[in-house]
């Protein structure tokens, strides 16, 4: 799928689809009731179309010289780390490789495999690819510790959707590279306070994190209504990206 709706990226590449619940933020995601929506099986996880999976190539070959890196959410039907994927993950981290103008922001609830899935030449990391989680509540912080083993050019932490307050972040913005956040879209969304957002778009100022903020907790992706003006514009990406532009 191109030119994706969601503000934080340009586009999205779903190399397999299907995943499985793992925690509240998975409660209503929009994976689901895609699926669902076109006949397909959920909580099966299913290879691409090859058209599907190679897409990317096709996209970087597109690209005209001297053009900014272009944003591709990965897996956005999925998840990238998910067990059943490990057969074909190494075919997808060869595109990824071979398409150097494109920038994958690859958002796992899955951590704890990161390190075990990498290819053999990671290194400190390719330098077109952000590794981030999914933190919704304080019960999931220690995403924010794993991820922190990883070694990659960009971290990222997605507060979103935002079911809670998180206390204190310290000891995590330090080495983040981004955060985003906002809260759950959709007719079954959860209510979100909006002292929550609030908490962590200062803490993220006072730390000199770069913040995207997404939307209130609304209907349609995107939305809001409680947010301050001058919060809802906060739309900051890493510095990395402004380096590459």
């Amino acid at each position: 799928m191109e030119d994706s709706r969601i503000g934080w990226t340009k586009d999205t590449w779903n190399p397999w689809q299907g995943c499985h619940k793992v925690s509240p933020g998975c409660a209503h995601c929009y994976m689901f009731r895609w699926q669902a929506r076109y006949g397909k099986a959920q909580d099966v996880v299913l290879r691409s179309a090859r058209r599907t999976f190679q897409a990317p190539l096709r996209w970087h070959k597109a690209r005209g010289a001297g053009d900014a890196p272009v944003l591709v959410f990965t897996c956005s039907l999925s998840d990238f780390f998910i067990e059943e994927a490990d057969p074909w993950r190494a075919e997808a981290w060869a595109i990824i490789r071979a398409t150097p103008g494109l920038t994958y922001q690859i958002l796992t609830k899955r951590p704890e495999r990161i390190l075990a899935c990498l290819p053999p030449d990671w290194g400190r990391g390719y330098p077109n690819v952000w590794l981030g989680v999914s933190v919704e509540n304080q019960r999931w912080l220690p995403r924010l510790a794993t991820l922190s083993q990883v070694p990659a050019l960009v971290h990222f932490a997605s507060f979103e959707p935002l079911l809670g307050a998180l206390g204190d972040l310290t000891p995590s913005l330090p080495w983040l590279e981004w955060a985003i956040v906002g809260g759950e879209s959709g007719e079954d969304r959860r209510p979100m306070e909006l002292a929550w957002l609030l908490d962590v778009v200062a803490q993220c100022q006072r730390a000199g994190l770069p913040c995207f903020v997404k939307q209130d907790s609304a209907f349609k992706e995107g939305q809001q209504g409680r947010i301050p003006d001058a919060v809802w514009a906060i739309k900051a990406f890493p510095l990395v990206l402004a380096a590459t532009a």
